[in-house]
């Protein structure tokens, strides 16, 4: 959510950002907005001299009371009534008005920077840089699902008949493996001085609607019948929510967590043949990133994070690449985003395995976090930032077919081998 004070100040540039993002039904919500904070102003000029009148006819009463002019105090106490009710009409009004201000607050995108590419969705997302040389196999990569059946890893069969379709069964060296990617990436965020948290897997509908737009949870949340609980979609909402309606002391910040999850989503929409298997799935876990920080800091931490996810997948040699997301495609809380995408030697193309994001303060507001500025003592906006670290098993498939052997055994890089009983290699099994 942006200040409202930029819609009032400037509505022309809240309105060409709407048009930026290709938008336009959400025009009309900026004059709304400006016609509804005046009329909340006004009633609450009105509502404030109705108050200040209330405290005079008090004394007024009293005063004629003690003389004794008890006809004169009845008319007065008839006309504070009148008051009164006057006063509880304006203060419903304002309510009504003041719900219907933050609906469409919360409808309107944050400002997104100036760098942003524009465009209408992600086919116009521009490529930033690659790392590691994204090679060819010298023979045919089957597809995921046949790679991890034949190391006797997955089982959907079962998953379908216990739970439907979107889940699996992960067995044996493929479960170690899956376990041992979360492990590792756990450990390096650690080493990068960021501190490890495990957060509650459900929360409230005031953390839902507060970091994210009515649109996601629609299509992401799955509700929880009869409990005001969703359950979480990925570890931020959670772990962004802890600070909710908080006052950080600034000399605390930044906050710099890492957090796992495991992540659940409603994954709405038609899934393709690439799409099969384990790639689009409505449970997976997931190693993320969050930070807390002052305004001027996020930049540096948004450069920081994208380069930390780059840096663990070329740490377990998987090329990838990264995509600054245009402006159609970046969510409305969102600043600025960039995905990052691994190779695909089978689809001889890149896929998304991580996304990072900078919010700015459009996400704090909604939450109310805030931190107490050390120089001026002032209660301040925080500024909000998330980053997928990996999130196996969609990160699986790019491993299996990045190191998978022209004999069917999977190659397993020297970093993650201490949390794969020093194993090199995961092999097929013979049928």
């Amino acid at each position: 959510m942006i200040d409202i004070n930029l819609i009032r100040s400037n509505p022309d540039l809240v309105k060409e950002n709407i048009k930026k993002k290709f938008q336009d039904g959400k025009l009309p919500l900026v004059d709304e907005i400006l016609s509804l904070d005046e009329k909340k102003r006004a009633l609450q000029r009105e509502g404030d001299e109705r108050r200040a009148k209330r405290n005079e006819y008090a004394k007024q009463i009293g005063a004629l009371m003690r003389e004794g002019k008890k006809e004169q105090a009845e008319e007065i106490k008839l006309a504070s009534k009148q008051n009164n009710d006057a006063v509880a009409a304006i203060e419903d009004e304002c309510a009504k008005v003041e719900e219907q201000l933050k609906k469409d607050m919360m409808s309107i995108p944050n400002i997104i920077a100036d760098d942003v590419p524009i465009g209408k969705d992600d086919s116009c997302n521009v490529q930033w840089n690659t790392y590691l040389e994204a090679k060819e196999k010298p023979f045919e990569v089957p597809y995921h699902q046949e790679i991890l059946e034949s190391l006797d890893g997955i089982d959907l069969d079962s998953a379908r008949r216990t739970s439907g379709n979107g889940f699996y069964y992960l067995t044996g060296d493929v479960a170690r493996l899956h376990s041992a990617v979360l492990t590792y990436a756990r450990d390096f965020m650690i080493d990068k001085g960021f501190t490890y948290c495990i957060p509650p897997f459900m929360i409230r509908s005031d953390v839902v609607s507060g970091v994210m737009s009515f649109e996601e949870m629609d299509g992401m949340m799955y509700k929880i019948e009869g409990e005001d609980l969703y359950l979480i979609g990925t570890s931020e909402h959670s772990m962004i929510g802890r600070f909710m309606n908080t006052v950080i002391d600034g000399a605390k910040l930044p906050q710099t967590l890492t957090s796992y999850s495991p992540c659940f989503r409603k994954e709405k929409g038609a899934h393709g043949i690439e799409e099969r298997g384990i790639y689009r799935i409505h449970q997976f876990e997931k190693q993320e990133m969050i930070v807390i920080c002052k305004p001027e800091e996020s930049d540096y931490w948004y450069e920081k994070l994208w380069q930390y996810t780059v840096e663990l997948f070329v740490s377990m040699q998987i090329p990838v690449r990264t995509l600054v997301c245009c402006s159609g495609d970046l969510a409305d809380l969102k600043y600025r985003s960039l995905d990052v995408e691994a190779w695909s030697p089978r689809q001889k193309k890149y896929f998304e395995v991580g996304s990072c994001s900078n919010l700015t303060d459009a996400q704090a507001r909604r939450l109310g976090i805030r931190y107490k500025d050390t120089a001026t003592g002032k209660n301040q906006f925080a500024h909000t930032l998330n980053n997928t670290v990996v999130a196996p098993p969609r990160m699986l498939i790019a491993f299996l077919e990045n190191h998978l052997q022209a004999d069917g055994s999977v190659f397993i890089p020297e970093v993650l081998r201490k949390y794969m009983g020093g194993k090199e290699y995961i092999y097929p099994k013979k049928k």
